[in-house]
């Protein structure tokens, strides 16, 4: 079975990571050997740099976010998501450049155009062979991811910021239907896992 590049995408608060575990035990009950990872990070360089991107006393300017991302996605491919492709491993990666275009893009005002460029130079023409985009209202996701932990970098944005970085997302859902599907995150997990299931059984096979 050939390897398969899936992504997790969506606000902060929308759940990404209790799916992301779920699809991982759902693949493994399926015979399929799938590596977990995440974005910024993936890495020990890349957790550094996630280190410093999240790091609410650490401001810097919005290109220089913009570029500390692509960079640690750079190493991401280089040292963990090519070569479990070339494995034939699954990659289930919590976040991708999708990201960065509703993030850095949308969120901070980074010309897309300029992320357009560095998405190329980084990446070729790789993109995830599928996107799963958890869709919810920033208020709830605020509240969600209010209730966890202690608010990061991104996290103690306004919601604002998350009204244009959703915007941002179901953006690229628009442009790149095939690959990036729109799930409601607002829905009861009961209700995501079946249509996660009945998405992921048909590659399963």
């Amino acid at each position: 079975m050939q390897g398969k590049f899936i992504t997790l995408e969506g606000i902060d608060g929308a759940g990404k990571s209790t799916h992301l575990a779920w699809l991982a035990e759902f693949f493994a009950e399926h015979g399929v050997k799938a590596v977990v990872t995440r974005e910024p990070g993936g890495t020990s360089l890349g957790e550094k740099l996630r280190a410093l991107l999240l790091d609410k006393d650490q401001p810097m300017h919005l290109e220089t976010e913009a570029l500390l991302m692509f960079a640690a996605r750079r190493e991401h491919l280089d040292k963990v998501i090519l070569p479990a492709l070339t494995r034939g491993n699954w990659v289930l990666c919590d976040r991708f450049t999708d990201a960065t275009f509703a993030y850095q893009g949308s969120g901070r005002g980074v010309d897309w155009a300029r992320l357009l460029t560095l998405e190329q130079w980084v990446q070729g023409t790789l993109q995830p062979d599928l996107t799963l985009l958890f869709d919810l209202a920033p208020e709830e996701g605020r509240r969600r991811a209010g209730s966890i932990k202690t608010p990061d970098r991104f996290e103690q944005e306004r919601d604002d910021f998350f009204g244009r970085v959703r915007d941002g997302y179901l953006q690229r859902a628009r442009e790149d239907s095939k690959r990036i599907r729109v799930i409601d995150a607002g829905a009861s997990i009961e209700l995501i896992r079946r249509e996660l299931r009945e998405i992921m059984e048909p590659l399963c096979q």
